[in-house]
């Protein structure tokens, strides 16, 4: 995933933007795009467990 915090101009405010690959959110200033940036990263770094798969088909 591309990751990246921009300042962007829209209606004569300066927001700032972070884009992933090709979704967009903003923000109304670049520390509050950064944080969501580095909670974002962290989460997609910590370890996920994933199901066990043949107690997930004896469950079906």
């Amino acid at each position: 995933m591309n990751i990246l915090v921009q300042p962007h101009a829209q209606g004569g405010a300066c927001l700032w933007q972070v884009r992933l690959d090709q979704h967009c959110v903003s923000f109304r200033s670049e520390e509050e795009a950064r944080q969501f940036v580095a909670k974002l990263e962290a989460r997609l770094r910590a370890p996920h467990k994933l199901p066990d798969l043949p107690a997930y088909r004896q469950a079906s």
